[in-house]
């Protein structure tokens, strides 16, 4: 790491890149802005907003069942519940009738109660609420490496996807008469979007996660006319709310990742604005 910190300070030489753990979170939010652009682009576009809330404020439940068994890594046992509880809640909702947001809404405060009776019955509450604000700056090298594969993971799922996803929820009926297997498709973005939303909530807190995947999205959707549009500008205003926002809490010193929610927010209502103005 040292040749990229020196690279950095050679690029970049701002006194807020001085300390390591500055840089290590600056590497963190690079990788993230894709991340959370790409896979903010499916979410939206499956109208699974929810989806993706549910999955991170069930991360604690994961935490005290990973207590339970003896699991020692938190985040192993956060993805572990996360894709059993993702996958769980698309085979329901795609099997059973109930609609999809009554399925999630059965799921995720179930799983959450459940999470929020056994840390409090065990009395470990206190000691993992750190994940509901998140902190980046305290993110080691392995979790910047952890955030890169998974980045890699997802650009070729999404290349190979995306098309199969985003035709799925505009018709599943259609998509099954073109040959594409819709249980499987939707049981893949669960799966995708539970590994990601849990491995990033150690550093954004998951009070805020589903935030950085959907305004993205959104704000780009508002202003895009084609699908390639809409997955780029995602990519770019999630690029750019992940720095400003890194170096607002900085100077602020305040939470980095409800910082670039507030951002992104500024964004949002911004594409808004160029979408009326457009029409007009």
């Amino acid at each position: 790491m040292s040749a990229i910190y020196s690279f950095i300070d050679f690029l970049l030489p701002f006194a807020w890149l001085e300390p390591v753990f500055m840089k290590n979170a600056l590497l963190a939010v690079i990788i993230a802005a894709p991340l959370f652009g790409m896979l903010g682009c499916i979410v939206v576009s499956n109208q699974m907003a929810f989806f993706s809330d549910a999955i991170g404020h069930s991360a604690l439940t994961g935490i005290a069942l990973g207590i339970l068994f003896g699991i020692k890594e938190p985040t192993v046992a956060m993805i572990g519940f996360s894709i059993v509880l993702g996958t769980s809640i698309i085979l329901v909702k795609t099997k059973g009738k109930s609609s999809a947001d009554t399925v999630i809404g059965v799921f995720s405060s179930t799983a959450v109660a459940l999470g929020l009776v056994l840390l409090s019955a065990t009395g470990n509450f206190a000691k993992y609420q750190r994940y509901l604000v998140g902190d980046v700056l305290s993110i080691q090298p392995s979790e910047i490496f952890q955030l890169f594969f998974a980045l890699l993971v997802l650009f070729v799922i999404f290349v190979l996807f995306y098309n199969r996803m985003l035709l799925t929820n505009l018709h599943a009926t259609f998509a099954k008469s073109r040959g594409v297997h819709t249980v499987f498709v939707e049981v893949l973005f669960a799966l995708v979007t539970a590994a990601i939303v849990t491995l990033s909530i150690r550093w954004t807190g998951l009070l805020v996660i589903n935030s950085l995947l959907v305004l993205p999205a959104a704000s780009s959707r508002m202003v895009s006319r084609n699908s390639r549009r809409y997955v780029f500008y995602s990519i770019c205003i999630s690029f750019v709310s992940c720095i400003v926002g890194l170096v607002i809490s900085w100077y602020a010193g305040s939470a980095t990742g409800a910082t670039i929610v507030l951002v992104n927010a500024f964004l949002f209502l911004c594409c808004m604005f160029i979408s009326v103005l457009k029409k007009n």
